[in-house]
């Protein structure tokens, strides 16, 4: 049975409970996560802007442990102009993320 791909957005990122529940489901192989330099850009942008008593360098200790215990997780190579639209739904979205080409790193 093939595993579920998803791509874990900043807004589910941001949130280390969520975040930590989420990278758990995924290393008992429930699902397959993706994530761009971008989407760790804006979590970890967003998280030190509303936290800073937050250490940067902890947070860049945190991105590499995950792209390095995921190493298929990083891709780069997709159209990322659905992030500036307005949708009404997450159907909609997650609707639209087949059509783009994911390369991964």
């Amino acid at each position: 049975m093939d595993r579920l791909t998803a791509l874990l957005d900043a807004n589910v990122l941001y949130s280390a409970g969520l975040r930590d529940l989420l990278l758990r489901l995924a290393d008992r192989y429930l699902f397959a996560p993706l994530w761009s330099p971008d989407i760790h850009a804006e979590w970890t942008g967003s998280l030190l802007a509303d936290r800073p008593d937050i250490d940067p360098a902890a947070l860049d200790r945190t991105r590499s442990t995950m792209d390095r215990h995921f190493p298929d997780a990083l891709v780069t190579g997709f159209d990322n102009s659905f992030r500036n639209s307005t949708c009404p739904t997450q159907t909609t979205v997650m609707s639209s993320l087949p059509q783009f080409t994911v390369e991964r790193t």
